[in-house]
């Protein structure tokens, strides 16, 4: 009978600390907004324009500025020997113009990199009123990484796509993301690594962005400067008239 009593006090154990870990969700998330400067500033925001430079696998300094609107408006332009590649979205059309490949012509995006562009059209990131933009997000409990504790979080997009995020479980800040991408249908899982938090108009801001997958640095990138609120015309972020092309290739 006490080996029995023992087994159901477990199982009970378990399910409550299951529970636990959904009725902490939202308020590991609200401590998120809120370290990182209070969710009614993130949703007053209507613009963000950051400048700085992308460190090249090649260890080469390439100028980078990403410009964001609201409600779905992303444009990057990325510098490199003369050249300049752009990937935009309107909210409707994801395209590019890639001259590393050979072409100056502005052409619609592969599903790959389309799908990339648009998630990074979710102004704030996911976990912002993630109930409202039909995303899920679960507690997956604590855990130890680069020597400190991190809450982890697993989300469930609304494409079905799914991320992990794990917030530094002292400041609550964003320390890693990691999602899983399919190329040429191999899956590579990659990370983005965000430190050098600094406050800017009363928000926190990651200055530096590391991308790897395994240990192999993808890029690296320094904000210089963040802007917000920027005045921006919805044109820069639609693809130029010129005849599009069906891209086939990153």
């Amino acid at each position: 009978m006490l080996k029995k009593l023992s087994i159901l006090m477990t199982i009970c154990l378990l399910s409550y600390a299951v529970c636990s870990f959904a009725e902490n969700v939202d308020e590991v998330i609200d401590k998120n907004m809120e370290a990182r400067g209070g969710l009614d500033k993130i949703n007053a925001l209507t613009s963000m324009k950051l400048t700085g430079q992308m460190i090249m696998p090649q260890g080469d300094k390439a100028p980078i500025v990403v410009y964001q609107k609201r409600p779905h408006f992303v444009r990057l332009e990325l510098k490199y020997k003369g050249l300049t590649r752009v990937d935009a979205f309107d909210g409707q059309t994801p395209w590019m113009i890639n001259p590393f490949k050979g072409s100056s012509v502005p052409q619609e995006m592969h599903a790959d990199d389309a799908k990339d562009i648009m998630e990074q059209s979710d102004f704030g990131g996911p976990l912002v009123n993630y109930k409202e933009k039909g995303n899920k997000v679960e507690l997956l409990g604590k855990e130890d990484l680069a020597g400190g504790p991190v809450y982890k979080l697993k989300v469930t997009l609304r494409s079905g796509d799914i991320r992990y995020f794990f917030l530094d479980a002292e400041n609550y800040l964003d320390f890693k993301i990691t999602r899983v991408v399919k190329r040429e249908g191999t899956e590579t899982k990659i990370d983005t690594l965000l430190s050098d938090y600094e406050e800017i108009n009363g928000l926190m801001v990651p200055l530096s962005v590391y991308v790897k997958t395994g240990e192999q640095i993808l890029n690296q990138i320094t904000w210089e400067n963040v802007e917000f609120d920027v005045p921006m015309d919805d044109s820069m972020f639609k693809m130029p008239t010129e005849v599009p092309q069906t891209s086939r290739s990153n």
